[in-house]
């Protein structure tokens, strides 16, 4: 009988001995669980951001080339205009601005007069 009561006795020690993760660490796991989170998901946001701009100034060049090739095959004349390019790229525009070129101080600006142009093109993205 003796025995028995020290076992009774020994009891709630023993269920204090018991495996388990006191609230404390729980609390602390999930902070660390949403910190990294937000680190993933920030890392993530970025990685999509720098591809949609990645995709934007490639189609660009192609289409600043395809532009520049119509002005110097002739295909459109050299001067003020804008517009879109159509069902191919409905999201993006052009825009050419031209004027005189500005050679003052240049020793051959005098021999070629007024017929050199400059020609600003622009492609943006709606």
């Amino acid at each position: 009988m003796n025995m028995s009561r020290q076992n009774k006795l020994l009891l709630p020690a023993a269920q204090s001995c018991r495996r388990g993760f006191t609230l404390l660490e729980v609390m602390i796991a999930i902070a660390v669980l949403a910190i990294s989170l937000t680190v993933i998901y920030g890392s993530q946001s970025q990685s999509v951001s720098l591809a949609t701009e990645s995709k934007f100034n490639t189609a660009a060049a192609l289409l600043l080339n395809n532009k520049v090739a119509e002005l110097e095959s002739g295909l459109i004349d050299l001067r003020s205009d804008e517009g879109d390019f159509a069902e191919e790229y409905p999201e993006f525009r052009w825009k050419i601005e031209v004027d005189d070129a500005d050679l003052a101080g240049s020793d051959f600006a005098n021999d070629l007069g007024s017929s050199l142009k400059r020609a600003k093109i622009t492609i943006s993205w709606e």
